[in-house]
């Protein structure tokens, strides 16, 4: 896979960033945004798509050695660190990624070095307080989690991955802000590579002993790889009084803070349903429920991504422009949506095989789980654009709101569709959250730009969302085989929709070769 070139050491932040706009795109106006939001989407997505590969052999591989239950450990101790991690980063990769964006767009080179140097230095030292911290907390922790301290030892030992995190998380920051998207997608690889590798060995070689230390070396992997990437970037020489120092650290704080709120709210519901679910219906459930959540996610997380990775940044510069920020999320918003209908829908109608496959027979109760996951998913790509509008206008309290709300409406229906629908319940409930997060994110973002949807982002949502549900109510309603020819019917359906909508966006001379290829545009040669 070929990725933009790498700048050469030693140069300013400047000229590296007017490299890395020759090598990786120029910056987007009204006439080339589609190509641009293609192209990052390209680059994370063909990242997200080897590691869709790395993650479907270390899947199959571990469900193998550990089953469902060694399964529902891996995740239960995933959502500690997760959440513990969550804590002790205070928001302030976030935060910094906006502050980096912002001195980018301005050339303001001494910022961004003050910016990177503080965001660095606090990161390990948060990383340390972290992890002390979880160690210190293991044993009450394992009991709130499994309800027992039987696993206490391996909370301990996940502590270790927040430093690591961290770390790793404050490199890939700087990135980010600076768009340095070719760079990011390598990390993703050459991490998931290192990283699955490291972990597969570990299990085999421990068992259900191994799955912390797992844990642990793909954080290590991860840290190792995004230094390798990073150091590749010099930033101006700056000394810093104390008081300045500080001054940036409480800078980064306070937008991190919001951050950290949402993100926190956002770990703590996962966190919970995973209680709730081992509580209720045992650790195998944790399990079936881990193994619906990765599948279901695993074709919208390469847009979500990118989302992340370019649009927020490219957000962030347009801000303060009502019309140019509604411009960009309605775009956004559409581009992905038909980037990633027609993976919902392929894995909606191909569910129990893609069960059986990447994971195996014993997954199988997780089937009618993972098509609700399914439609939640497909509404998490139409919020996740609203949301960037709150945090690019700097409104915090609307973004914590919202995901206050969120993550009270997502525990509490888990809790009441556990209890009445069993392992299914945790699935509706998660459709269920989203429905009621559009409806509350969508009055948020038309006081703070006045955002409306356009009549082609409308359009498509409604058709997407149409065919989504229709083949998710053909499985509840119709018989096995007709519910089947009929979704196999809406997969070359929306994949043709798709691909000639995106073709009309971009004319196919103009579509990057990564995403020509996935969309069959055939030989397509720049």
């Amino acid at each position: 896979m070929q990725l933009a070139q790498e700048p050469q050491a030693g140069l300013s932040v400047v000229t590296q960033q007017r490299d890395h706009d020759r090598s990786e795109g120029p910056r987007v106006d009204a006439g080339n945004s589609y190509r641009q939001i293609l192209r990052s989407s390209a680059i994370i997505g063909g990242s997200s798509i080897a590691n869709m590969a790395i993650g479907l052999v270390r899947t199959k591989v571990m469900a193998m050695m550990l089953g469902p239950a060694g399964l529902g450990l891996m995740g239960a101790l995933n959502a500690v660190s997760d959440l513990a991690r969550t804590l002790a980063e205070l928001g302030i990769n976030n935060s910094g990624v906006r502050q980096i964006a912002e001195s980018v767009g301005t050339g303001d080179n001494r910022q961004i070095a003050r910016t990177v140097i503080v965001l660095r230095r606090v990161a390990v030292v948060l990383g340390l307080l972290g992890a002390a911290l979880l160690a210190m907390f293991a044993r009450p922790v394992a009991a709130m989690t499994f309800g027992n301290e039987e696993h206490a030892w391996a909370v301990a030992v996940v502590a270790l991955s927040i430093v690591f995190r961290l770390v790793a998380d404050g490199q890939g920051a700087m990135l980010q802000g600076m768009r340095r998207i070719g760079d990011i997608a390598r990390i993703n690889v050459f991490s998931a590579i290192t990283g699955s590798a490291l972990a597969i060995v570990l299990v085999y070689w421990l068992g259900e002993r191994g799955v912390a230390l797992a844990l642990v070396g793909s954080a290590a992997a991860y840290m190792i790889t995004s230094w390798w990437y990073s150091r590749q970037v010099r930033v101006e020489r700056v000394t810093m009084s104390f008081s300045e120092g500080y001054e940036e650290t409480r800078a980064l704080l306070r937008l991190g803070l919001a951050f950290m709120a949402s993100a926190l709210l956002t770990m703590s519901a996962a966190y919970a349903v995973r209680i709730i679910l081992i509580n209720s219906q045992g650790l195998e459930s944790a399990g079936l429920f881990q193994a619906a959540w990765a599948v279901g996610g695993l074709y919208v997380t390469f847009v979500l991504q990118a989302m992340g990775a370019d649009f927020y940044p490219r957000l962030v510069a347009a801000a303060n422009d009502h019309a140019e920020c509604n411009r960009l999320v309605n775009e956004q918003a559409m581009v992905s949506l038909l980037m990633a209908g027609m993976g919902v829908v392929a894995t909606l109608t191909l569910a129990p095989l893609v069960i059986k496959v990447l994971y195996s027979e014993g997954f199988t109760p997780a089937t009618e789980l993972l098509r609700w996951v399914c439609l939640g998913m497909a509404l998490r790509v139409i919020t996740w654009p609203l949301g960037y509008i709150l945090v690019a206008k700097g409104k915090r309290s609307q973004f914590v709101t919202a995901d206050l709300l969120w993550t009270v409406v997502n525990i509490s229906l888990t809790w009441v569709c556990v209890e009445r629908f069993g392992l299914v319940g945790a699935g509706m409930a998660f459709f269920g959250s989203y429905l009621f997060h559009l409806c509350v994110v969508y009055p948020m973002c038309r006081r703070a730009s006045g955002f409306r949807w356009s009549s082609a982002a409308a359009v498509t949502a409604v058709i997407f969302v149409s065919v989504i549900a229709a083949v998710h109510a053909g499985f509840l309603w119709l018989s096995p085989p007709i519910a089947l020819a009929f979704g196999l019917v809406a997969v070359v359906a929306s994949t043709l929709i798709s691909g000639v909508a995106l073709g009309r966006l971009v004319s196919p001379q103009r579509i990057p070769k990564r995403l020509a290829w996935l969309l069959r545009f055939g030989a397509y040669k720049q």
